[in-house]
């Protein structure tokens, strides 16, 4: 008796200890279960790529004006989104949002939301302000213009007074000489006087009267340095004075004339041009605060729509969103994108329009991925808003929303999924055991196995995510499996050996399946462990649960409950009660013929089968080289439950559900905020050409078919040129070292790009820190953001993103973006298909060679226990390319899961032939027993494992139905390949490998010969 043998003996020996020992570890062990966390992120399905990475840098240093936000997109529809009525409900709308305390705590600082009617409402503020400001420069241009007037004319009076003194002084002269009487010098001078009353008196008619005495005292003082100068000229010409002295003296004169003319047109003037200068610096100040988007408050946008009516929109309407934005600057140029992408540029009616809401988030995720409860209550508060606001006609699209969905389809998918798998297995163990007491300890062990699965993973810390719902239906059917193969067989040992009582018919039963189990186990727990290659943390998890899991179902069901059975058993038999069950399929009738047509074709035609076996594996593996890798958010969004689902009772009765189709018509009309692809620069980004690769960059990847176009034929692409000339426009600071750094007038800067960045970040910071990131005043990396459609595969992203990146030359340009990074997950999951599938065949077939080889002397024969598994893997992956099912997170376990489980039925019939073999003498009937012996358990686990499974069919989220179907599918492909083409194997192999090589397969004598070496 081997080690085995014994452990299993002891089951029977000591099982009131082991029940005792088991119990006290069920609850041990289940006390894990309560910290259980719960997510349903997919960054957690993020492996360490470089993409990733460089997401991930890019979320950590870069910047939109608010660092950790996210974005809920809100679709207007209705006959004319852009109607006064609709673009004022609009700004209302998100009034109500802000009015809402909870929701407000949320919103980003700054703006919090934006739209096609903010951007029309902020547009007519600012072209008011715009008229305003002209309006107001054209007076201070107006006043200027007259006080220089003035002035001027002040200049011409003062002018005019020097004149006026010349010809007095000329007229003393020749009165001193006598050329003059005294008469004809009264009347001159008086004249003169009176010229200059005159001077004066046009001179300060407009001006006040300190103004008046303060251009008076000037003039007095240029007649009297006119008099001076008039005297020096005279000693000068008649030689009283030198020319140096003369020179000297004359220049002094004329820098006193400077003051006085100063005095006579600024001195009088003094208070206007003050004046003047203040009006000017504060329309200087207002017309940057313009420049600077100081934008005005959602108050201000809805008193300025409410003003307008109809026409003035309709007009404002068209020039905006016109293709080139109707002038409006950098703001109105990206109007365009809140509209559908079928939207006729210009046109003043559409029927629907997007607005983005920005919240606060804990953290930043480069995926879409679980929100917070807070994120998750805001956005629904949102959405019952939105539903009370447009009468039902809004969509509401955002990460918590999708989180609640997703989440809400895992539970509503165990709520379903859960009874009807218990169901099905009730009723299945109805049928095959027929005896209550049986399967409530059926019942009893699932729960255990169950209890010691979720408790590990609560100790181990292992999350709960959306692959983890598919857990508890494998453990049900593999648990009901090793049930039905240690109850079935203590029943044929009961009815072969009736004078057996209950506990030796038990140690016969677990001594002669408790190595098929534990090999099933091992076998099992190898195919599931295969998935720790696999690069993504879930699959590694949920290869580690299952693991677990199955092996606690071996304890659980080769231990405890079989302990528990037997003294149930003992104790009612004591009581006169009979406990003695035919076994499932022992009976002959219908269900023993069709379990033995394996065994007849065995006998008729064996290699025939194994050539039509050959052929249809062989297609079925051609098949698998067509089947399809998907990882995106869609496999988790669940679409509208059935109809019938609606009639369920509380608590079975699943939600609503509309992310996928509010998903699906964003993706067919608008750009998504998430759905974008980004280039990563980095180097000396401050290299003069630096910018002209960026440039290029736009040019390439507007040309790709996946890059989203805008109704007006234009690529939405975000990048530092994009986001320079949108500033330069508002800015003419900016604009003005942008336009210097152009040296060959293309548009783009070509030098002094040191200078031009950081003209950016002081002219619109927030704005820069989007595209350009810095670090201690280095310039590092920049960023160009590319709208993806939305349908666009993530493959032909990949593809051609990456084909953009590639021409950057002497920069490292990388391409990364969500759909990037779940092209990557893609293909680890098909390396994860392969590299598992290689693992497990190799390691099963190892494991069976060794384990047959010192059990049964013969390596052969777990070669040939591994062969129905091999086909049944091909099977099913040519049943996944017909039925277009692909690789995801959880079908893409698929073959290793076929390895695992499909081997426990190849397993089971080849130990119970070998046993036959030894008992009956002979092939043919070893055959037969074992078929309808095992068989009939095989056949009853079958059909709990597929029922357990196929209820996945009925669960909520897509990818589970897949997995229901595939997996169920798989165990059909299993026991079809185990009953009806292993027995040919086994044929095969015991004519020319095993019994029978040296002698007839027919009759074995006592001294037959030993299994041929291997």
């Amino acid at each position: 008796m081997t080690l085995l043998d014994r452990l299993f003996e002891n089951v029977t020996k000591h099982s009131r200890a082991i029940i005792a020992v088991l119990l006290v570890a069920t609850i041990l062990v289940g006390a894990g279960a309560p910290m259980i966390e719960q997510s349903s992120s997919l960054d957690q399905f993020q492996s360490d790529s470089p993409a990733a990475k460089k997401l991930n840098y890019i979320n950590s240093n870069f910047t939109t004006g608010n660092e950790n936000t996210t974005t809920v997109q809100v679709i207007l529809k209705g006959d004319n989104v852009l109607s006064k009525e609709a673009m004022v409900n609009s700004l209302q709308f998100q009034q109500r949002l802000r009015d809402n305390q909870t929701i407000n705590e949320t919103l980003a600082e700054g703006t919090a939301s934006t739209g096609v009617a903010n951007v029309i409402a902020i547009s007519a503020i600012q072209q008011q302000k715009v008229a305003e400001l002209k309006a107001s420069g054209a007076k201070l241009q107006q006043r200027s213009q007259q006080l220089n007037r003035t002035a001027a004319g002040l200049s011409d009076a003062l002018n005019q007074t020097r004149a006026l003194q010349g010809k007095y002084d000329q007229l003393n002269a020749s009165h001193q000489s006598g050329d003059v009487d005294n008469e004809s010098y009264r009347q001159q001078s008086a004249k003169i006087e009176a010229q200059f009353s005159q001077v004066r008196a046009t001179a300060t008619a407009n001006l006040s009267a300190e103004q008046s005495a303060t251009f008076n005292k000037s003039a007095q003082q240029a007649r009297g340095l006119q008099a001076k100068l008039d005297g020096l000229n005279a000693s000068y010409r008649s030689g009283d004075i030198n020319e140096s002295t003369y020179k000297q003296q004359a220049g002094e004169i004329q820098s006193q004339f400077g003051k006085v003319y100063k005095l006579g047109t600024q001195g009088v003037l003094a208070d206007e041009y003050e004046k003047l200068g203040e009006q000017s610096e504060k329309l200087q100040q207002k017309r940057s605060a313009l420049e600077n988007g100081s934008m005005p408050t959602l108050a201000e946008q809805l008193d300025q729509l409410q003003s307008m009516n109809q026409s003035q929109i309709d007009s404002l309407t068209k020039a905006v969103l016109s293709d080139d934005g109707g002038g409006s600057g950098g703001m109105a140029s990206q109007a365009l994108a809140f509209m559908p992408t079928s939207y006729d540029t210009g046109s003043t009616e559409a029927n629907a329009t997007m607005l983005v809401i920005f919240q606060k988030q804990e953290s930043q995720s480069s995926m879409e991925g679980q929100a917070s409860d807070v994120l998750v209550s805001t956005q629904q508060g949102m959405k019952t808003i939105a539903d009370e606001e447009f009468d039902h006609e809004a969509l509401v699209f955002g990460s918590g929303i999708i989180s609640e969905e997703i989440n809400q389809s895992m539970a509503d998918s165990l709520a379903i999924v859960g009874p009807l798998a218990l169901l099905f297995v009730i009723l299945t163990l109805i049928i095959a055991y027929r005896d209550v007491l049986d399967i409530l300890l059926g019942i009893l062990g699932i729960v255990f196995v169950l209890v010691w699965t979720f408790g590990f993973m609560g100790w181990a810390g292992i999350t709960f995510n959306q692959m983890f719902i598919a857990v508890p239906v494998l453990l049900i059917g593999l648990a009901i499996d090793y049930a039905i193969h240690v109850f079935m067989r203590h029943r044929e040992e009961r009815e072969t050996n009736p004078d057996e009582d209950v506990r030796g018919s038990m140690r016969v039963a677990l001594v002669s399946v408790g190595a098929a189990l534990t090999w099933v186990t091992a076998t099992t727990v190898i195919g599931f462990l295969s998935n720790l290659v696999s690069p993504l943390p879930p699959i590694q998890d949920f290869g580690i649960v299952s693991s677990v899991g199955i092996i606690a179902a071996l304890i659980i069901f080769g231990g405890l409950i079989p302990a528990l059975k037997l003294e149930l058993d003992g104790f009612l038999e004591s009581r006169g009660f009979n406990r003695k069950k035919r076994a499932f399929g022992t009976g002959g009738g219908a269900l023993g013929s069709i379990l033995t047509v394996g065994a007849t074709a065995a006998r008729k035609a064996p290699l025939v089968v194994i050539v039509l076996t050959l052929l249809v594996s062989a297609a079925g593996g051609y098949g698998a080289t067509k089947v399809d890798t998907s990882f995106s958010q869609e496999d988790f969004l669940a679409s509208s439950p059935p109809h019938w689902t609606k009639q369920l009772p509380e608590p079975f009765k699943p939600g609503n559900y509309s992310a996928k189709k509010n998903l699906d018509f964003v993706n067919d009309n608008f750009v998504r905020e998430d759905s974008q692809a980004q280039l990563l620069v980095e180097g000396d980004i401050t290299r003069d050409d630096a910018l002209e690769q960026v440039k290029r960059a736009e040019e390439q990847a507007a040309k790709k078919d996946v890059t989203l176009t805008l109704s007006n034929g234009e690529p939405q692409v975000q990048s530092p040129l994009s986001v320079m000339k949108q500033v330069a426009a508002q800015n003419e600071t900016f604009n003005q070292t942008f336009t210097a750094a152009d040296t060959d007038g293309d548009g783009v800067p070509d030098k002094n790009l040191e200078t031009v960045y950081d003209g950016l970040f002081a002219a619109a910071p927030d704005d820069a820190a989007g595209v350009i990131y810095r670090e201690d005043g280095d310039y590092e990396a920049l960023r160009v953001t590319i709208s993806l459609k939305g349908g666009a595969s993530s493959s032909a992203v990949t593809t051609q993103m990456r084909e953009v990146a590639d021409n950057f030359d002497g920069l490292t340009a990388t391409a990364t973006g969500q759909s990037i990074v779940f092209e990557i997950v893609q293909d680890q999951l098909l390396d994860t298909v392969i590299e598992s599938l290689v693992i497990t065949m190799v390691a099963v077939f190892a494991f069976l060679m060794l384990i047959y080889r010192i059990t049964e002397g013969s390596a052969t024969l777990g070669a040939v226990t591994l062969l129905p598994v091999v086909f049944s893997v091909a099977w099913i992956l040519g049943t996944m390319y017909l039925l277009g099912m692909p690789f995801n997170v959880l079908t893409g376990m698929i073959t290793s899961l076929t390895v695992g489980l499909g081997v426990a039925y190849s397993i089971h019939l080849s130990e119970r032939y070998n046993v036959e073999l030894e008992r009956q003498g002979s092939v043919w009937e070893a055959m037969h027993v074992s078929l309808t012996g095992t068989g009939g358990a095989l056949l009853g686990s079958a059909a709990t494992t597929v029922g357990g499974f196929g209820v996945l069919a009925f669960a909520i989220l897509p990818a589970l139905q897949q997995f229901g179907i595939i997996t169920g599918l798989t165990i059909i492909y299993a026991f079809i390949a185990s009953v009806l083409v292993l027995p040919s194997l086994l044929v095969v192999w015991t004519r020319y490998f095993g019994p029978g090589a040296r002698g007839s397969i027919e009759l074995k004598s006592e001294g037959a010969p030993t299994p041929s070496e291997d």
